[in-house]
């Protein structure tokens, strides 16, 4: 049987730089590693991966708790996530958690039990049970997208509020006064958030604050057509409509269509993430751009830093957006009431 020594001999390098290679591969240049593997694969060496890990302490594991994977933002965050992962010599355990608390607190203890090495979670919720809840201690995890306020962990997010903000007074300037809002899952801080900036934007124009035009939602395309068919119902009619995500907002659309409304000569639609259907609508949406594989590539970074010692407090990560305008929204009807 093949050995490591002679892996090393014909790669023309050291034992240890060959257990680096494929214990800590990211500590490798890619050349030393490509002759390396070469090598591995021509004497067929199969190294013990099991005692490996076992003398190294790490699985180079990293579990991603995701709420949904029919979420098509977090589809792009988890793409992100992968491609870092590998970049940096690992893999990540995705688990579709429904957000389930007893799901994600199964996965966490893979962590405490030395399966995997760490955990991000999109979510706004701590999976690890108090054992782990050391005060002073980072926890092995990155709260990524939406994110708790006093978690001990790194994070990486947007400024909502800001940008919730930017969108609803894209719409002001463009003539409309009665803006509705399609919100997101009431217990989601993206929720309270992005409604806060749709406040902002109205105080700032002079605009009164009028809860009738919030509707409830929770980020999937049914949720936008059943609001927009209340929204329909309403005597005195909003003239646009922001929609706290995308899928929502093409929910509203293809609602408001089926009533034989043009959009957006007859009311406006906005949206919130830019995910990859948004450009192709009938008219293609108007929406906050998110760089969602960067949220992920960040995450899996700050993870392995952190878990690499690197890292001896938890930063905060504020991720760029950026407003684009397109055919789904324009000036607000003649005879809109103020």
């Amino acid at each position: 049987m093949s050995n490591i020594r002679q892996v090393a001999t014909l790669a023309g390098v050291s034992v240890a730089t060959v257990s680096r290679a494929l214990q800590q591969p990211e500590r490798v240049s890619p050349k030393t590693r490509s002759k390396v593997m070469l090598a591995v694969n021509e004497v067929g060496y199969k190294p013990n991966l099991m005692a490996v890990k076992f003398r190294s302490g790490k699985t180079h594991n990293l579990v991603a708790l995701v709420p949904t994977v029919a979420n098509v933002f977090f589809a792009r965050v988890i793409s992100g996530m992968q491609i870092a992962a590998a970049q940096r010599g690992y893999a990540i355990l995705l688990a579709n958690t429904l957000g389930d608390e007893d799901i994600e607190a199964n996965y966490a203890k893979m962590v405490q039990t030395s399966q995997a090495d760490g955990l991000i979670q999109l979510r706004a919720h701590n999976p690890f049970d108090s054992s782990i809840n050391k005060p002073g201690e980072l926890l092995p995890m990155v709260n990524v997208c939406e994110v708790m306020s006093d978690i001990n962990c790194p994070v990486v997010t947007l400024d909502n509020r800001s940008a919730a903000k930017a969108m609803t007074l894209h719409l002001i300037e463009l003539g409309h006064s009665r803006i509705a809002l399609i919100k997101g899952p009431q217990s989601s801080p993206l929720t309270c958030e992005r409604l806060a900036g749709y406040r902002d934007a109205l105080t700032e124009a002079g605009l009164t604050f009028d809860e009738s035009l919030l509707y409830p939602g929770d980020f999937t395309l049914q949720s936008g057509h059943d609001a927009a068919s209340k929204i329909l119902a309403n005597k005195n009619r909003p003239s646009a409509v922001f929609c706290e995500n995308d899928e929502t907002a093409i929910g509203a659309m293809q609602c408001f269509k089926q009533a034989g409304l043009a959009i957006p000569r007859d009311i406006s639609v906005a949206g919130f993430d830019d995910i990859s259907f948004s450009a192709f609508c009938d008219p293609p949406l108007t929406t906050i751009a998110q760089p969602a594989e960067e949220f992920g590539q960040s995450a899996v970074s700050l993870l392995i830093d952190l878990l690499e010692g690197k890292i001896t407090k938890a930063p905060k990560v504020i991720m760029p957006f950026e407003l684009i305008v397109r055919g789904s929204t324009g000036p607000a009807p003649k005879g809109t009431l103020a």
